[in-house]
């Protein structure tokens, strides 16, 4: 199964349509991928639900990096006794 970092890399590449090799943990949504507000909206959708889980959307919309990300979902699923 894949790990939380390949599940957002990839969700990231799919949303913004980028490689997914592009993308790197230190990268912010906004600044260095391009993201607008309607693809942060629409990848907190997508993060949703590829790890079956729901996060309060302003938590999730304060995230700026792809590694806060990965941090923020996996405590979510902890919290929410989901597995990733």
């Amino acid at each position: 199964m894949a790990t939380v970092e390949e599940r957002v890399v990839a969700v990231t590449a799919r949303v913004l349509q980028l490689d997914p090799s592009e993308i790197k943990p230190e990268q912010s949504f906004t600044v260095d991928l391009g993201a607008e507000s309607v693809q942060s909206i629409e990848l907190v959708a997508m993060f949703e639900e590829e790890f079956g889980i729901e996060m309060d959307e302003d938590g999730a919309l304060a995230v700026q990096s792809v590694a806060g990300a990965i941090e923020y979902i996996t405590q979510v699923c902890r919290e929410q006794g989901v597995d990733a």
